[in-house]
């Protein structure tokens, strides 16, 4: 992996793990499993994480239920054959362990391509929105494809990009509980992923 690749996609977080691991899947005879972590916001709200973690960081005692961890690794997305559609799926891929951070337990840098138009909006309390879709390489001629949401003059900035520009961001990683009318009538509680910006910026190079 090139130093741009490994730099365009930056997590840090530090959190408690809320499950035991669950296998995953192996690659080359190694094992991942995935595994949540709840992140403490200011507002003291938690957000919950997935991981996705190889064996070989998975020592000792380190992964129990409870247990504070500090990771570094990349915002990855997958998409997922449910039924007869596709969806698309955010998980943190962990590069390494590091000591928790209770002052930046949450932050992400990325930069990327706007592969969508950006959808302004305006709540019903005037407080401006606008949602982005960022595409961001990977080694072996892969994308990862991030849903990121802007608030006041940042969604005012973001809504004049136009798709292809190149962009940069920070922000965290934010969980967002939302219904789902299903086609028998149910209604399903589900989570989606996105980050939450709190810098943007056009690349030029």
């Amino acid at each position: 992996m090139s130093y741009q690749e490994m730099y365009n996609n930056k997590v840090c977080l530090s959190g408690v793990i809320v499950d035991e691991p669950r296998f995953s899947h192996e690659i080359m005879g190694e094992g991942f499993y995935d595994v949540t972590i709840s992140v403490k916001r200011l507002s003291g709200q938690d957000d919950f994480i997935p991981l996705t973690v190889s064996e070989r960081l998975m020592q000792d005692e380190t992964f129990e239920t409870g247990n504070l961890i500090g990771v570094i690794g990349q915002l990855r997305s997958y998409n997922r054959l449910v039924g007869d559609k596709s969806k698309l799926v955010l998980k943190v891929f962990v590069r390494e362990l590091t000591e928790p951070d209770a002052n930046m337990p949450n932050t992400i840098e990325l930069s990327g391509f706007v592969c969508k138009p950006p959808v302004y909006r305006t709540t019903p309390f005037k407080r401006e929105i606008a949602d982005l879709l960022v595409a961001v390489n990977r080694a072996y001629n892969k994308s990862d494809y991030i849903p990121a949401i802007a608030w006041g003059r940042n969604a005012r900035y973001a809504n004049t990009f136009a798709v292809g520009e190149k962009i940069y961001l920070e922000g965290r990683i934010q969980s967002r509980v939302y219904q789902k009318q299903l086609e028998d009538g149910n209604v399903e509680d589900r989570t989606a992923y996105e980050v939450s910006v709190s810098k943007l910026e056009i690349l030029n190079d």
